[in-house]
Parts: C-alpha cells; sequence; structure tokens
C-alpha cells in the first residue's frame, strides 16, 4: 500500500489550494478489497466552486501526478457542496476529463463505508439513498447498460467487460435480493452458485488477486451465454 499512500498524500496536497471541503474514498479502496496495481482508486472530492479557473487548475494538477506511480488509476470526481449527485459531474478517469453523475451505488457505498481522507463525512454533504432509490438504479444499469453491451461480441474479447460483466451481475443480484453492497471477492466467491462458467470466475480471481493462470480460450463466449439469460431473468424478476 506504499505507493498508493504516496499518491494519496500527493494528489491532497496538490489539491489543497483549492481548499476542498472533503475528499472522501469508495470502491475497493474504502470497502476493504483494494488490490494496489489492480484496482482503481476511486475518489469524490467536494470543492467550493467549480468554475472555468477551477477546471483548468484540475487539469493541470492531474497532468503532473501522470508520472507518478498507480496516476492512471486514480479515478475523481468533484462535486460542489449544493450539486444533485445525480447530474453529470467533472470527472478525471482514465486520463482524460469528462462528465459523469454519482451513481446511486456509489453514494450508499460512501454513506456505508466511504473512506474519509479529508474534511467533513459524506452524511454532512450527500443525502441517504433509499433501498428502492438503489434498486432501481441496479435494474437500470443491467437492464439499459449491460444487456445491449452482451450483444456487441468485440467488447467481451478485452479482459475489463469479462471481469466487470461478471462481477457486476452477481454483485446487482445481491443488492436487489438482501438490500446491501458485496464486494469484489464476495462476487467472486458467489459467481459459481449463480451458474457462471467456473473456468472463467477462476480466470478473474486469478488476475485479480495475483495467481493468474492460462486464459480461458473461449471466456467471451461463455461469459456472453452466460449473461444474456441471467441479466434477462434478473430484470423480470425486481424491474
Amino acid at each position: 500500500m506504499q505507493q498508493t499512500e504516496a499518491l494519496l498524500d500527493r494528489f491532497l496536497a496538490a489539491l489543497k489550494p483549492l481548499d476542498p471541503v472533503a475528499v472522501w474514498a469508495h470502491g475497493s479502496l474504502a470497502g476493504g478489497d483494494y488490490q494496489e496495481g489492480r484496482s482503481d482508486l476511486d475518489l469524490i472530492a467536494v470543492l467550493p466552486a467549480l468554475g472555468p479557473r477551477t477546471v483548468w487548475r484540475l487539469a493541470k494538477l492531474h497532468a503532473r501526478l501522470r508520472a507518478e506511480p498507480l496516476a492512471g488509476q486514480l479515478h475523481c470526481t468533484y462535486l460542489t457542496p449544493s450539486a444533485d449527485p445525480g447530474r453529470r459531474h467533472l470527472t478525471w478517469a482514465h486520463e482524460e476529463l469528462f462528465k459523469r453523475p454519482v451513481t446511486a451505488v456509489t453514494r450508499r457505498e460512501l454513506h456505508d463505508f466511504g473512506r474519509v481522507l479529508h474534511g467533513k463525512p459524506p452524511a454532512d454533504l450527500l443525502p441517504p439513498v433509499t433501498d428502492r432509490e438503489l434498486a432501481a438504479f441496479v435494474v437500470r444499469d443491467q437492464r439499459d447498460f449491460w444487456r445491449p453491451a452482451v450483444d456487441k461480441a468485440p467488447l467481451w474479447t478485452r479482459d475489463v467487460w469479462v471481469d466487470l460483466g461478471l462481477v457486476t451481475f452477481a454483485r446487482a443480484s445481491v443488492t436487489l435480493r438482501e438490500g446491501r453492497l458485496i464486494s469484489k471477492r464476495e462476487a467472486l466467491e458467489l459467481l459459481p452458485g449463480l451458474g457462471a462458467p467456473v473456468a472463467v470466475v477462476e480466470d478473474i480471481r486469478g488476475r485479480r488477486y495475483g495467481d493468474p493462470r492460462p486464459a480461458v480460450e473461449n471466456r467471451a463466449e461463455l461469459t456472453r451465454a452466460y449473461l444474456g439469460p441471467a441479466i434477462d431473468e434478473l430484470v423480470a424478476a425486481y424491474g
């Protein structure tokens, strides 16, 4: 974790001149399943304002961090204290600036186990997420994003789609059934019991937790053949 903590310290120091109200970690970094060098560093920063000059300064800040170890995995969304988190907000991820919302899952993570890196806690600045709101988001995500993606075969030749597609489905299943969020590790443990192809699950586990195995040759086909009907069944049950 030394490189991770060093990058976080460098990031917070660079952000200090902008007088942040709060900086939080969510995802695996906050939830206890973080794997240095493999996991993303998922952050939210709340700034007093986000005018054009501040945006320019943030772009410069991230450009200066590019040479730091793990900087490519640092993702941060920027809010203001009065912002509606459901709207699209300035985000640095994949080494570029764009806009995206702070999802209901992210907000629930922040309320349940967010790590405060600086300033006020999430409960002081973010509205709570109801179970109904969380479930509605999860169903929409599976129905409107992941299900159409299953039909786009070229995407599934990449590790990230196979990994996230299966893990996100398992997490969605537990959230809808039990109303709770689970880690990627727990998702991988549950996937075989949900009918997912065991060889692909073990392939993902090996790459994530440092014991890589020979890639499953037909993993894309296996994953898509499983996820399509599985998502349809989940959406039909909870949509």
